[in-house]
């Protein structure tokens, strides 16, 4: 028998499960998606129902592809900001409002009216995705809901709630990323959440990542297929459980391609700036991590794409980086940091007759770059090498813009599904073990090539009237 810890990464559009034995290796997996419903304009909620029944298909069968496996553990992670209203039973009260929801807007100017120091220990921007203005609207807009909860907990908790049942916590990570937390403190932000109408009952305890919530029951173990008696972890949230999953290294960046694009800085100083210009987090040890998240990445450039009526590899065909090229601003969607931009700002600009698609093409991937750059210029010194993770760094055409635009070399590290596998190293610890390290990285560096050309296309793009 093999024997192996269960990693759940619990998604916003799906659930991954992993298996992972003591040398590091997975060992096998599946995945499941559910539907994010959006009842009204700007909501997105599901149904934490949905959430249960997929993981349990997801988990029935990794653990039928993997007969000679032992599992002897469950970790689990879960998207980060998402608000569940539980009862006293730990059943939710209502549907789980998720961080892309922008109905508590109208919450914000009660937390930019917060006295400095309660606003700027929250060590985060305002946003109206994050629990602590969602549990503002609710109790303003839905307060029979809130009557009937006992606590509210993170996506990840209430799914571990149906592995152990038990009294509703989170972990750090979670916490942290709520606006309900005091980063210079380390603990919640009581009197901010009673200043702006958040019921201070609702905030649940804290305990650690690696610690065991309790074990499988029998009838929990029928149900889902685990053998009983095993420890399931607290969890944590993604982006900490992918900085485990990568072995990422104290002061290194490490940028995530995909829909978006994220800039995660592990091993800072829970330091609070006023203005904001990036998230501020507790990771899933003792430490703290700086974010940057970029909303436009793959998803601006999909959208070139069937603008344009092209394909990615006409995308990502090599280009002249010293021709004169239009400016192509990414925002289809808005950006949060380092200054907010407004959605519906995108489009091309110093566009001249003898302008071509494929000039249109090119600009738009360094549109993308740049404002990774503007993101990462706002985040805290790091290490010269950054690791480029994700989907969106599969062509060799826009790395090599990365590391131009960015004057940093790019290190492609090849990890796959590190977020699930963040989330069973988490159950490896719960049980007492730590499986091998993940594989290095790649030692082949992109190396920036220098290019005044970017450079001034880049000073042109941030003094466009749409970029703050």
């Amino acid at each position: 028998m093999t024997r192996v810890s269960l990693g759940i990464d619990l998604g916003t559009s799906g659930v991954k499960t992993v298996l992972l034995d003591e040398a590091g290796t997975a060992v096998g997996g599946a995945s499941r998606s559910y539907p994010v419903a959006a009842t009204r304009p700007g909501w997105a909620e599901t149904d934490p129902a949905l959430w249960e029944q997929a993981a349990r298909d997801a988990v029935g069968e990794t653990l039928a592809a993997a007969p000679g496996a032992e599992v002897l553990s469950v970790g689990l992670d879960g998207q980060m900001h998402g608000t569940v209203l539980v009862d006293d039973a730990g059943a939710a009260v209502r549907p789980a409002v998720l961080w892309p929801d922008a109905r508590a807007a109208d919450q914000l100017p009660r937390w930019r009216a917060l006295p400095d120091a309660l606003r700027v220990a929250l060590g985060n921007p305002l946003t109206a995705g994050m629990p602590g203005p969602v549990l503002g609207w609710l109790a303003e807009h839905e307060p029979e809901t809130l009557a009937r909860a006992d606590s509210f907990v993170l996506p990840k908790d209430w799914l571990r709630s149906r592995l152990v049942p038990g009294t509703p916590c989170t972990d750090g990570s979670d916490a942290s990323a709520t606006l309900l937390w005091d980063v210079s403190a380390d603990a919640w932000a009581v009197e901010a959440a009673e200043r702006v109408g958040v019921p201070v009952r609702l905030l649940p305890p804290l305990r650690a990542a690696d610690e065991t919530a309790g074990t499988v029951g029998s009838a929990v173990a029928a149900e889902w297929g685990l053998p009983a008696g095993i420890p399931v972890s607290i969890g944590c949230g993604d982006v900490a459980a992918t900085l485990l999953g990568l072995g990422a290294e104290a002061h290194r960046t490490v940028l995530t391609v995909g829909t978006g694009a994220q800039l995660v800085l592990p091993g800072v100083r829970p330091e609070p700036a006023d203005p904001v210009r990036h998230q501020l987090y507790r990771d899933a040890e003792d430490g703290w991590f700086a974010m940057g998240a970029v909303m436009n990445g793959g998803l601006a450039l999909g959208r070139v794409i069937e603008l344009l009526g092209a394909d990615w590899d006409d995308l990502y065909r090599s280009y002249d980086t010293t021709a004169a090229l239009p400016g192509f601003l990414p925002w289809f969607a808005g950006e949060r940091l380092p200054e907010g931009i407004e959605a519906g700002t995108a489009g091309w600009f110093d566009v001249g007759l003898g302008t071509t698609r494929a000039d249109l093409l090119a600009s738009a991937l360094e549109g993308v770059a740049f404002t990774v750059r503007r993101a990462l210029e706002a985040m805290p010194p790091s290490a010269e090498v950054v690791d480029l993770v994700g989907g969106g760094t599969r062509s060799p055409v826009f790395n090599q813009l990365l590391a131009d635009v960015l004057h940093r070399p790019l290190r492609r590290l090849g990890q796959r599904d590190a977020t699930v596998l963040g989330a069973a190293r988490l159950g490896w610890r719960t049980a007492g073990r730590d499986p091998e390290p993940p594989p290095g990285g790649s030692t082949e560096l992109v190396e920036p090539r220098t290019s005044e050309h970017l450079d001034a296309r880049y000073a042109r793009f941030l003094r466009h009237p749409a970029a703050p």
